[in-house]
This record gives structure tokens, C-alpha cells and sequence, in this order.
């Protein structure tokens, strides 16, 4: 993390991943913008300086701690509070971060917007899950809720299977103390929606393939540890899109305007939603995420840049809030 010491103001990115970063830099290149990482896995903040001037960027990720960076997310929160103590521009600040690394606190605030989810019991102790799976019924999920990676996402269509894997060495604890257990939502086809934001506008909305296997697939959906997508053995090959990721030109839903409420609710300004669609057409949107990726192929091949859209974004604020001098 960088000093706390009189600048110019640039763009200052918070993160722990820098593969992550890679396409971001680039993208600040072309336009010529000054920017600094704040890599946060350790370090200080001496809360009797005041932090430099600037726009700040917060990256961090709920599954921060399976790179080995434990406690990115607390040491980020201890910053994101620092920053906003002394009035600076940040972009997905606090209560971002409380989204990211809390799903139970996403799908609440996701309702409070008006904002369709799935069924969910949070639950505290490996013995609780069960029950709770009975009172939602099968087939379910279960998922960690500081998630990222898909962490714990298991499908199960009997008690007896979620037995077997409660009593067994393969359970995954979740680093919070927190599972989820969520009713399954089964899609006709095999795919998911991922709707971008930034600067809480609508980017694009990309179109996740879920048949192929789910080791690629940016969504908690695409997770789940069976040989092929669950519920979805009635669907033929070529009923399968040809990519995994299809961006959708001219893509409209009335979800998008909802989301962008949202989005605005909770000072977010730049997201992934992703969203399954059941055979009724019933819409349910499952993770939010503050840190969102994006699919070079994809990208490359619909012209739509997410990381140029996100670093035009952070430089109009920059020029906006801090006039260079002449």
C-alpha cells in the first residue's frame, strides 16, 4: 500500500489479484491516465494521516483468501473506511465490499430492492444444513456465502446424497462459518446471464454456456461438482450455444432496470449480476459480483470492452474531481 503523503491525483486500484489487473493497466495506458495498485494482502495505515488525493478503485474479492491473502478483505475494509473518513472518491466502497463477501447480505438487499432470489436458509454448524435442506426441498444447492470460484457449490437431488457428504472428509468449511442452502433453479437450456455495470449503467450482458463443463464459467451456477450440468441431460448438443461466453447485442429485460435501482441503492458503481431463468420465465438473480472479469474472446469478438469501459469510467471521475493543472 502506498504512503499517505501529497500527490497528484490519480487512480489508485485496490486488489490482491494482479493477473486481474493485467487488461485494466492496459486500458489506462491508451488514455494516458496516472494510476497506482494498492496491493492489499499486508501492511499499515496510519490513521493520523490523511490518505492522497484521488479516485480509488476497490477490486477486492470475496475468494481472496484461497490466493493466500486471508485477510485482504478486513484490511481493505480497514482502508476503504480510512478513505471515506476523509471524503475521497471511491468507487465500490464500503458497503460494496460488504456485498462481495456476504451473499446472505446480497439477496437481502437484492429484496429490499424488489429483486427476485432463489430460496435460501443461512445456516451456522455442518449440523443445521441438513435440516434446512429438508425444509426447502430437493433438488438444492449449497454454496459458501463469502463465495468467489464457485467455493462449495454442490448440487444435491436427495437427503440421502447430502448425507453422504455432511458425514464425509469432503465437506468444504466455509471461511466464514457460513453456508447457504438454495433452491435449485433449473433453466430449459444450459445457461445463465451475467449483466455488466459500470458506473452503474448498463454495459452489455453476456450469455454463459453451462454445458461444457465448469471450470471456465464465472457464475456460482456453473459451479456445481457433477459430471455435467445438473438437470439439463435432455439438452443436445446443439442446443448449446457455440461459445462459452456470447455477449447479446441489443439485449433488453425489465430485470436491467431493477438492477440499476439497485446498483444506485447501495452505491455501487461498478458490477456483474448474474441471473437464471426458469421454464415459466421466472427470473432469479444469484451473486452479485463488485470485482467483475470479463472474456476477452467474447469481447473481441461483439467490439465491448469492460476493462476500457471501467477505466474511462475512473478517468472522467478523476477529471471531473481533481482538474489537472494547465
Amino acid at each position: 500500500m502506498a504512503k499517505a503523503i501529497a500527490s497528484t491525483p490519480k487512480v489508485y486500484v485496490i486488489h490482491e489479484n494482479s493477473e486481474w489487473v493485467v487488461p485494466l493497466r492496459a486500458a489506462f495506458a491508451e488514455l494516458g491516465t496516472p494510476y497506482e495498485e494498492w496491493f492489499l494482502d499486508q501492511g499499515t495505515i496510519d490513521l493520523r494521516s490523511a490518505p492522497p488525493e484521488g479516485v480509488f478503485y476497490n477490486r477486492m474479492s470475496a475468494s481472496s483468501h484461497t490466493r493466500g491473502h486471508r485477510y485482504s478483505a478486513e484490511y481493505t475494509g480497514a482502508v476503504l473506511a480510512w478513505l471515506e473518513r476523509d471524503g475521497r472518491t471511491v468507487v465500490n466502497g464500503s458497503n460494496a465490499l460488504r456485498l462481495e463477501i456476504s451473499k446472505a447480505a446480497q439477496y437481502s438487499a437484492l429484496a429490499t430492492a424488489g429483486i427476485e432470489t432463489p430460496d435460501t436458509i443461512v445456516t451456522v454448524g455442518r449440523d443445521q444444513i441438513r435440516p434446512a435442506a429438508k425444509a426447502l426441498g430437493f433438488p438444492l444447492v449449497l454454496k459458501h456465502n463469502r463465495g468467489g470460484k464457485g467455493l462449495g457449490v454442490r448440487l444435491f437431488y436427495s437427503d440421502a446424497a447430502l448425507g453422504e457428504y455432511l458425514d464425509s472428509a469432503e465437506f468444504e468449511e466455509p471461511i466464514d462459518g457460513i453456508t447457504l442452502a438454495q433452491r435449485y433453479i433449473k433453466a430449459p437450456l444450459p445457461y445463465i446471464t451475467r449483466a455488466e455495470f459500470v458506473g452503474g449503467k448498463f454495459l452489455y450482458a453476456v450469455r454463459v454456456d453451462t454445458s461444457q463443463g465448469f471450470q471456465l464459467c464465472p457464475a456460482d451456477q456453473c459451479q456445481v461438482e457433477v459430471g455435467k450440468a445438473p438437470g439439463l441431460a435432455d439438452v443436445s448438443p446443439a442446443a448449446a450455444p457455440a461459445a462459452r461466453f456470447q455477449i447479446q447485442e441489443g439485449f433488453a429485460s425489465p430485470l436491467i432496470d431493477k438492477f440499476e435501482r439497485f446498483l444506485r441503492a447501495e452505491k455501487i458503481g461498478i458490477a456483474g449480476i448474474e441471473f437464471v431463468t426458469d421454464a415459466e420465465g421466472y427470473s432469479y438473480a444469484y451473486d452479485v459480483n463488485t470485482n467483475t472479469n470479463y472474456n476477452p474472446d467474447a469481447e473481441a469478438k461483439a467490439g465491448k470492452y469492460g476493462m476500457r469501459a471501467i477505466a474511462r469510467h475512473l478517468t472522467g471521475l478523476l477529471e471531473s474531481r481533481h482538474a489537472r493543472a494547465a
